[in-house]
């Protein structure tokens, strides 16, 4: 399938390294043209030392000679330490380009990707392409440069025998293009499968649990054997263009050494070549084919360089759902580079007027809702799944786009203000937490970077974490794993509450935050919060009694609409939507 690649993006870490590419290219013409020096003082050296039999001016044709020999040998140490550091340079330019990009794609990005598709982008993909660019690029240049220097060699030495050999040329790049887009068909099919296989790998580890208690092992064996053996086959097709083109190449250029030979061994005998005129010629011949068999195979391999090019391209040319105007990131900044000194102070009101949100069309999950909530109101949205409550707290903190209305905070359309902004204001505490690797104090102060170690620990004196970090076996300095799998799942909670609390935003959005905590650090984190959140505005997605019985207004949802809203108390006389859900859902649960 042909793929439209905006190169310049591809490209463009290659630029960080053009120096050195050059300085490369420079060096490798330099190398080949001094590689097609050494069959011509091979055959000056039978011209005047071994036919004649005479050994004068042989000290001096030594000389030059190992001079030569060693000014090589300086030039290819040079050329194999600049390729290598390009090959590292290139990768990591890759790599940080790609991570920088994923930086600012949008949720929705996320939502539909697989982890390991990405991570095949920056591991393997980009390992591919750094090797190939780095190296191949020694072969090529290194091959065309010595090709051209032999060719002209050649034709100076003898024009006729040159013309005999460089027949074999047209017939071998019609094979060198046709068995090129063959093995770039397969290797673009490898490559893909390779993603999946990626993620497949992902979703095993990650979803063990569920696996085994599904029983669905010998499932999982068999759809990951189907990946591996259609990727097999690619590999093998791939494989068997290349094993094929390799000895077409062969042969042509054997072909050619057989010429040389025949032809000059003719003209010796007639009288219209010297001995070692021929000698230069053999090694010309031998000379022009190494290379032309070196860049075949660099040629097959930047088909598979290729299908990782694109495959990154992909990753480097997605664009995010959701940008800011040109206008937003002049005065405010982008992502990546916030102008902080213009941000305006954020008290936390938030108006949705008349908004419609869909994930896909056919499903509308908000139809023209209108919700209002005061700076410093505490909200809990309650509803059954689907109703819409997640999709109300990740409008406000624009992870998704409304398709009509406006979101308003502090009374400014939120697409008036930058995303970085929006988000520097706003506290997160996810349904399931995530911990990234390092200490626990490291993951707390992720919330303010420069937070001091004291506030670290107020932070968490404030939810009640500080006795809990405490009894871990180093305390703030315990490693909490990747993940935080070295923590319980209330630990984690507690800690992400932590996190939130140290950045001190002006909106809080709790999501299902204490629902798989027990019932003693449930009881921490309410008195706890119950202060914390007094003059910040909060909305609570919960379906614990517990978490959302003190909030200034229950607001409940059914698709996408609000059948009513109040108090707990008022919500509870007026025996309507609220009443039957907390009759159904929250009388057994305890009340702290």
């Amino acid at each position: 399938m042909k793929r439209n690649i905006d190169w310049p993006i591809v490209l463009a870490p290659v630029k960080e390294h053009r120096r050195r590419i050059v300085l490369l290219v420079l060096t490798m013409v330099f190398v080949g043209g001094l590689d097609a020096l050494f069959p011509l003082l091979s055959g000056i050296a039978v011209d005047r030392f071994v036919v004649p039999g005479t050994t004068d001016g042989l000290a001096l044709f030594a000389l030059a000679y190992g001079s030569a020999a060693l000014l090589l040998a300086l030039s290819v140490w040079f050329l194999v330490v600049t390729a290598g550091r390009i090959e590292m340079g290139l990768m990591h330019s890759f790599r940080r380009a790609a991570f920088r990009h994923l930086q600012t794609l949008s949720l929705s990005y996320f939502d539909v990707t697989p982890v390991g598709w990405i991570m095949a982008r920056l591991n393997s993909d980009v390992q591919r392409l750094g090797e190939t660019v780095a190296w191949g690029l020694v072969d090529i240049v290194w091959g065309s440069a010595m090709m051209l220097a032999v060719a002209v060699a050649m034709v100076v030495i003898n024009p006729p025998l040159a013309a005999l050999v460089l027949l074999v040329v047209p017939p071998l790049a019609l094979a060198s293009y046709w068995f090129q887009r063959r093995i770039l068909v397969e290797h673009r099919q490898v490559r893909s499968l390779n993603s999946l296989i990626s993620a497949s790998f992902n979703e095993g580890i990650s979803g063990t649990a569920t696996s085994k208690v599904l029983v669905r092992e010998d499932e999982n064996l068999r759809e990951f054997g189907d990946l591996t053996g259609r990727m097999q086959r690619a590999s093998v097709r791939a494989a068997l263009y290349s094993a094929v083109y390799m000895p077409v190449v062969l042969l042509l250029g054997s072909i050619g050494t057989a010429t040389a030979l025949l032809a000059g061994g003719a003209q010796v005998t007639a009288g219209t070549a010297t001995m070692g005129t021929v000698v230069a010629f053999i090694g010309y011949t031998v000379l022009f084919f190494e290379p032309v068999r070196e860049v075949a195979r660099v040629l097959t391999e930047f088909q598979s360089a290729r299908s990782a090019a694109e495959r990154i391209a992909t990753l480097l040319q997605q664009q995010p759902a959701i940008t800011d105007t040109a206008t937003v990131e002049a005065e405010f900044g982008s992502i990546l580079e916030p102008r902080q000194e213009n941000w305006p102070r954020c008290s936390g009101e938030v108006f949705f007027q008349g908004v419609s949100f869909f994930y896909r069309p056919e499903e509308p999950v908000l139809k023209n809702f209108d919700l209002h909530v005061a700076a410093g109101e505490v909200v809990a949205l309650v509803g059954e799944t689907g109703s819409g409550k997640t999709t109300i707290v990740n409008l406000v903190s624009r992870f998704y786009e409304a398709q009509e209305g406006r979101i308003l905070i502090d009374g400014v359309d939120i697409r008036e203000r930058s995303q970085s902004w929006i988000r520097s204001n706003l506290g997160y505490v996810l349904q399931t937490p995530h911990l990234f690797r390092g200490t626990v104090r490291e993951n707390i102060r992720r919330g303010r970077p420069d937070a001091t170690d004291d506030e670290v620990e107020a932070a968490a004196a404030m939810v009640a974490a500080h006795d809990v970090i405490s009894a871990l076996s180093d305390g703030y300095d315990h490693e909490v794993g990747e993940g935080g799998a070295g923590l319980s799942t209330g630990e984690k909670q507690l800690i992400s509450f932590a996190r939130t609390i140290l950045a001190d935003p002006r909106i809080f959005i709790l999501d299902e935050a204490t629902s798989s905590i027990d019932t003693e650090t449930e009881l921490r984190i309410q008195r706890a919060t119950r202060a914390i959140l007094r003059g910040r505005t909060s909305f609570v997605v919960a379906h614990r009694f517990s978490t959302i019985r003190d909030a200034n207004r229950i607001v409940v949802l059914h698709k996408g609409q609000i059948l009513e809203a109040g108090t707990h108390e008022e919500l509870l006389q007026r025996d309507g939507a609220y009443a039957a859900l907390y009759r159904e859902q929250f009388a057994t649960q305890p009340q702290l």
